[in-house]
């Protein structure tokens, strides 16, 4: 059953992703929801001849490992209701699934801090208040064929519940993610979706092989780029990428095809992406020296707090590092990490005490729930943005516990303002700005508040709309299709309109955003 999920996710994860609110190029619930359920499947494949209860709780805990975004972290939970309520049951039947529904709804809302109505929350709860309703509590079928018209429905209603997405004119992605898997266990139960010949078996542990790391375990090479060019098909891509590697995730669309596997030789992955287009934003990591890294990072001394941060753009990663981070995990917008690759990372650090800088807004809820996994004590600050994350860093002291410099990362946390520009993706309309595909958008603190045609020229309007008089350090922060000059262009602007402001520029390398700038 979820194996027919996972494929009617991989049938419409691109159109989950464009269904992102804001327009920027960081769409990725489909992305999030689709690995999650990858690492769920994967895990169930490795319980042989164990009953319902078994699957289930392999599928749950695969799916936490594997959480990815919130829409991956609240799934993961409410595949644990699941497999709560199939505690030592032989088999799934229709009385299993409503409790199932009921405890994954209540767990779903225990995940999220401040629970939003018109979210995947409220399709899983009025798909558990159908699935009660239906008229034979005991027929699997009945209850999941009820549930699903139920969840349609809701998906729907969405956009009446959320101004954002009425706005957008859109509905909420997580949600139909979740209709989308729901539909997939009805289609396996009607005979509607041969999953054999649609998915492969998923690759058990055992069957990876062995290779350079030090633990017997094979890691390969971490490959990402774009493919650039025209009548592009991800479903070709995909195909031919699935042939050479795991953990591919392959969107976009005619123009452009966003490429990511695990494989022994990146240049094979390499020789076919160049093969159908013009290939950019090449990155390749050594994922077996990266496990070397954090093996011999384990053999140091211990420190008497590690800081963990979550950093995409190999710029942004050398500021962390030189600011003390103790490890810094890969991702960021598009690519969120996983609780499980979290969780790696923090059990790998020398240190029994832990700071976690999630530096991304859909990170903090995966972020959260290392806590309870770890074997230390981890603390989480909820930084949402890079600068956030700088600011926390900067005020951790060595010479505090651990309570003390949470309370002054938080300060310093909420002290920093963050603007961040970028282009619209796609034509939208967000409350009262409507925005074409190119145009400039730029966001404060995460919210959309002006659009324009001139990257450099929005960065310098909302400085304007600051008090600057106040301010003291402006840090400009540029990403990977930004030039040099043009950003210290930028910041001679900035040094000349407010000359007592110290004024900084990095080469962040941040794949999404053309300038992430910080105001403290």
């Amino acid at each position: 059953m979820f194996n027919a999920a996972v494929v009617c996710l991989e049938r419409r994860a691109a159109e989950l992703n464009s269904l992102n609110v804001f327009p920027v190029p960081d769409g990725d619930t489909g992305t999030n929801m689709l690995l999650t359920m990858r690492s769920a499947v994967s895990e169930a494949a490795r319980v042989t001849n164990g009953n319902a209860s078994q699957v289930a709780r392999a599928i749950a805990y695969g799916a936490l490992m594997g959480a990815r975004g919130n829409s991956g972290v609240i799934l993961s939970q409410i595949l644990q209701g699941l497999a709560s309520s199939l505690d030592g049951k032989e088999s799934l039947e229709g009385g299993e699934l409503v409790a199932g529904l009921a405890e994954g709804t209540r767990l779903a809302y225990k995940a999220v801090s401040q629970p939003v109505e018109g979210t995947i929350l409220t399709v899983v709860k009025d798909s558990w208040v159908a699935a009660e309703g239906a008229s034979d509590g005991n027929d699997l079928r009945g209850v999941l064929e009820a549930t699903v018209i139920a969840a349609k429905d809701s998906v729907a209603r969405t956009p009446t519940l959320l101004a954002d997405l009425r706005d957008a004119g859109v509905v909420d992605a997580g949600g139909l993610g979740l209709y989308v898997i729901l539909e997939g266990l009805v289609l396996y139960l009607r005979g509607e979706l041969d999953q054999a010949q649609e998915l492969p078996a998923p690759a058990s542990v055992e069957a990876v092989g062995t290779g350079s790391g030090g633990d017997g375990s094979f890691y390969g090479y971490c490959t990402e780029f774009m493919i650039e060019g025209q009548g592009l098909s991800a479903d070709e891509v995909r195909a031919r990428i699935e042939a050479i590697g795991e953990s591919v995730v392959v969107v976009g669309d005619g123009n452009v095809v966003r490429v990511h596997v695990h494989a022994a030789d990146p240049g094979t992955a390499i020789s076919i992406g160049s093969s159908m287009g013009r290939l950019s934003h090449v990155k390749i990591d050594d994922m077996d020296e990266q496990h070397e890294h954090f093996v011999a990072f384990k053999q140091r001394s211990p420190v008497g707090v590690a800081i963990v941060a979550v950093v995409s753009g190999e710029g942004l990663k050398d500021v962390f590092e030189s600011l003390g981070a103790t490890a810094v995990v890969p991702g960021g917008s598009t690519m969120n990490p996983s609780v499980e690759e979290l969780l790696r990372a923090v059990e790998a650090v020398p240190s029994d005490e832990a700071v976690l800088l999630p530096n991304d807004r859909n990170v903090v809820l995966g972020a959260e729930r290392v806590r309870s996994l770890s074997s230390k004590r981890v603390e989480v600050v909820p930084t949402e943005t890079i600068p956030q994350g700088v600011a926390a860093l900067l005020a951790f002291n060595y010479e505090l516990g651990l309570d003390a410099n949470i309370e002054a990362m938080e300060k310093a946390r909420q002290a920093v303002k963050t603007i961040e520009v970028t282009r619209a993706v796609r034509p939208a309309k967000i409350g009262d700005f409507s925005m074409e595909a190119g145009q400039a958008i730029a966001f404060l603190n995460g919210d959309l508040v002006a659009v324009g045609d001139s990257v450099p020229d929005l960065v310098k309007d909302m400085l304007e709309r600051m008090d600057m008089e106040e301010s003291e350090i402006v840090t400009i922060y540029y990403g990977a299709d930004t030039g040099a000059a043009e950003a210290e262009g930028v910041a001679e602007m900035v040094r000349g309109k407010y000359p007592h402001l110290e004024v900084e520029v990095i080469s962040g390398g941040e794949p999404y955003y053309h300038y992430i700038v910080s105001v403290e």
